[in-house]
């Protein structure tokens, strides 16, 4: 049995969550910033389809990708490569962050090939807006001649970012936005990036599954670091 929240109510321990469905851990509460600074304070994410209740999760194991381990493939390589000439040259490719963070929910929440449906929902989208006001939630976007064709979001508290989602509209864009953020991330002290449940997708992006014990023991360090100040993307490949 999981726990229904109240708009004031705590969050039970993450232990509590159930096994089956996994991780569930309670419903209910609402998506303001504060609850949802609580949750990740906590190793707790909301998850849920439009019609249902809040519904708020704790997996175990983890997936998580730690910034030094990030893959990049041949292919990716070329790719970044030709993005981070053109950003220095005809800027026909642009890297930006935070410059259109709800456009980058919306485009997440769109329709994909392998699923009809989105967890993305307005009221989740309204919810993450709040907390990118409040200068915790971070847009990575990927320009093509003026036009937004990758991206990726998530949320920033100390020295850990939890992801949340990917789009793209040209080929690999997603990927290169994650590389940006990756090297940004990494350079400003931050280890680990939570991607919440294994998928392959992230496992060929060298994300592992580890216990929740040790994600939670990491995030109770990393978040007690300062916030960083000052969000846009760095060189990727140092100059020739």
């Amino acid at each position: 049995m999981i726990s229904w929240l109240d708009v004031d109510s705590p969050f039970p321990d993450v232990s509590k969550a159930l096994a089956e469905p996994a991780g569930l851990l309670a419903a209910g509460a609402d998506l303001s910033p504060q609850r949802l600074l609580e949750a990740y304070r906590h190793g707790i994410f909301p998850w849920f389809s439009e019609g249902q209740p809040i519904l708020w999760w704790s997996t175990d194991p983890r997936m998580v990708l730690y910034t030094d381990r990030f893959i990049i493939s041949d292919s990716l390589r070329k790719t970044l490569r030709k993005v981070e000439r053109s950003r220095h040259t005809d800027r026909r490719w642009e890297i930006r962050f935070d410059s259109a963070f709800r456009d980058v929910m919306r485009a997440c929440a769109g329709p994909r090939r392998d699923d009809a449906g989105t967890w993305i929902s307005k009221d989740i989208v309204d919810g993450y807006c709040g907390l990118h006001r409040a200068g915790y939630a971070h847009s990575a976007e990927v320009w093509l001649e003026g036009k937004l064709v990758g991206g990726a979001y998530g949320v920033s508290i100390g020295q850990m970012f939890y992801g949340e989602s990917m789009f793209a509209r040209v080929t690999d864009a997603s990927k290169v936005a994650l590389a940006y953020l990756v090297h940004f991330l990494r350079r400003h002290g931050v280890q680990m990036i939570d991607c919440q449940q294994e998928t392959p997708h992230l496992a060929s992006l060298g994300a592992i599954p580890i216990a929740r014990s040790d994600f939670i023991k990491h995030l109770r360090q990393a978040i007690e670091a300062p916030q960083i100040g000052f969000w846009h993307p760095l060189d990727l490949f140092p100059p020739a």
